[in-house]
């Protein structure tokens, strides 16, 4: 009997089909006790378990590379013995891949000879290896790690409004600069895109507005805004133009610098974008005190650390000087009414405003200059000492991106000074005029000419059923330079939004005389007035701005002329003031 229960235990695969049942029977006919019984029982469990674990390991072996079965003859030859009457199924079984405790074996060899310095690579396959009590692959050391992978950007709705009130929902991503808003702005609003669109962060609670700058983030910068605030889609001409003539916004009595400079445009830029530079501006600023209505003038230093006032007249000794503003942390506004809303002594206010959400009025640090120039080379000098090489880059990439783009694509017009050339074609050929008052003879013959073509074409199309001289009044209208009924206080406001550049203008109805027109233009920083009066010659009407010396049938004809030559005019019209509806 002790050889059956050895022959029992033996064959796992015989009890698994019949069970114990027969043997338990038989045990109590020749006399055995109950321990025995016992025991045979136990040993019988036994062996049925670890066939079946050792069945249900084979099932999930994984493959290995090239799709080859993995395989040990140790552990073959011992499934043998255990099975030596082995059925056409257990055959099947044999060949499938043997227990997984090797190949755990050979994924721990493995990771003993990878290399640390590399990362661990993430299994793609996860449901070819082992079950869930497998051991997870060895991390790398944390030095080796690679950096998290950044959050991709989701979407975001922004409102944006226009000069004339209208306002666009764009969705946008989190990381878009700018820039990128503005060429989304202008492809959606059908704009002539020439890289002078610009986004303003407007605050009419506290009277602030600046332009965002081309790198900022849009959305990191409406998060520091109050809902009052909002966008503003705007021109500025006047963004860049530093970085053309550098020489006119920085005054030699406002500039020092701590190594020689020899005073070029290309050695004056240089200082302020070089970082181990140290260029200061300095002057008398009004300031604002704190807690109260009255402003005081101060002698003002701007250097990179800051915005410093001195105690002691105009001295710069350290011991005397005391921060105002740093840059850092902050960003320079205009004043929209600093007399009005903050009791400024003149227009030429400006304020520096922490970047934060919620910000106390005192922490506003409010500035006033005493004219123009003087404001614009302290907002301009704070813009370059903040940013640096980031407001160059900025300035280079619509460059040259126009640079690839030249051989694609031809403008429809171009009104630069450096490609307009006073021509002759009264010969065969056409003939470039160099002298200056033969160049002016001709642009007053062309102007006569064009009044000798518009009569003759007056007089063709008078059975039309609109008055040609109707027309010539009206037809003005539908340009973006003319902005209709505005005061001139309204006209110089919206110059100066858009950018004290030279040949910046519009036009727009006179106040004083119903039949007449102002031509508001900007030369050197300075708004100028010019009156455009109508005048009738051999029963026609023209408009002349120069007493009638050179007149013009209808203001389109004249805006183009002095778009290309100065005539009386300080100089010639380069930029129109305009206003799009989102």
């Amino acid at each position: 009997m002790g050889d059956k229960v050895g022959q029992s235990s033996s064959k796992p695969q015989n009890l698994a089909r019949t069970g114990f049942s027969s043997q338990s029977r038989s045990q109590p006919e020749h006399g055995f006790g109950l321990q025995l019984l016992m025991n045979d029982i136990n040993s019988s469990l036994e062996s049925l378990n670890s066939a079946c674990n050792m069945q249900s390991d084979t099932d999930t072996v994984p493959l290995l590379q090239n799709g080859q079965h993995a395989s040990n003859q140790p552990a073959a030859s011992s499934s043998r013995s255990l099975q030596p009457q082995a059925s056409p199924r257990q055959k099947v079984q044999r060949s499938q891949p043997v227990h997984i405790l090797p190949i755990r074996r050979l994924q721990e060899e493995d990771q003993q000879f990878r290399t640390s310095s590399l990362p661990a690579i993430p299994n793609p396959f996860p449901e070819l290896c082992g079950g869930a009590g497998s051991p997870p692959p060895a991390a790398a050391p944390p030095s080796s790690l690679p950096p998290p992978p950044s959050q991709p950007p989701t979407k975001q709705d922004v409102k944006v409004f226009s000069e004339d009130g209208t306002s666009k929902v764009v969705e946008i991503l989190t990381d878009m600069t700018a820039r990128d808003l503005c060429q989304l702005l202008v492809y959606k609003s059908h704009c002539v895109d020439d890289n002078s669109w610009t986004l303003v962060e407007h605050h009419p609670q506290l009277g602030l507005e600046r332009c965002l700058e081309d790198h900022e983030i849009v959305v990191q910068v409406e998060s520091t805004m109050p809902s009052e605030s909002k966008f503003l889609f705007r021109k500025n001409y006047a963004k860049y133009e530093f970085f053309k003539n550098p020489v006119n916004f920085f005054p030699d009595q406002m500039v020092t610098w701590c190594q020689q400079s020899n005073g070029s445009q290309a050695q004056l830029l240089q200082n302020f974008l070089n970082s181990s530079s140290c260029p200061e501006i300095q002057g008398f600023l009004q300031v604002k005190e704190l807690g109260r209505k009255s402003w005081k003038k101060l002698y003002v230093c701007l250097r990179r650390s800051g915005l410093y006032y001195s105690t002691k007249g105009t001295s710069k000794e350290p011991r005397h000087l005391q921060l105002l503003a740093d840059l850092e942390e902050s960003s320079i506004f205009y004043l929209i009414a600093g007399k009005k809303q903050y009791n400024a002594p003149n227009d030429h206010g400006m304020c520096i405003k922490p970047n934060k959400a919620k910000i106390e009025m005192k922490e506003l640090r409010l500035l006033c200059a005493e004219d123009e120039q003087i404001r614009t080379c302290w907002m301009t000098a704070f813009r370059l000492l903040k940013y640096g090489m980031l407001l160059y880059q900025n300035y280079r990439i619509p460059q040259q991106r126009k640079a690839l783009l030249s051989p694609f694509n031809t403008p429809v017009r171009s009104v630069s000074e450096n490609s307009l050339v006073a021509m002759d074609f009264s010969g065969q050929t056409g003939r470039v005029i160099d002298n200056p008052a033969e160049a002016q003879s001709a642009a007053l013959e062309e102007g006569h000419a064009w009044r000798k073509r518009s009569t003759r074409m007056n007089i063709l199309s008078s059975q039309s059923p609109l008055h040609p001289s109707t027309l010539n009044s009206v037809i003005h209208r539908t340009q973006h330079w003319f902005h209709g009924r505005i005061s001139r206080e309204e006209s110089h406001r919206i110059i100066k939004q858009q950018g004290l550049v030279d040949g910046l203008f519009l036009l727009r109805d006179s106040q004083s005389n119903p039949k007449a027109f102002v031509l508001t233009l900007c030369h050197h920083q300075k708004i100028k007035n010019f009156q455009i009066l109508p005048c009738e010659d051999d029963g026609q009407t023209f408009f002349t701005l120069d007493d009638g010396n050179t007149k013009f049938s209808d203001l389109i004809q004249l805006v183009d002329f002095y778009q290309l030559n100065k005539g009386v005019l300080p100089c010639k019209l380069k930029h129109h003031c305009i206003r799009v509806a989102l």
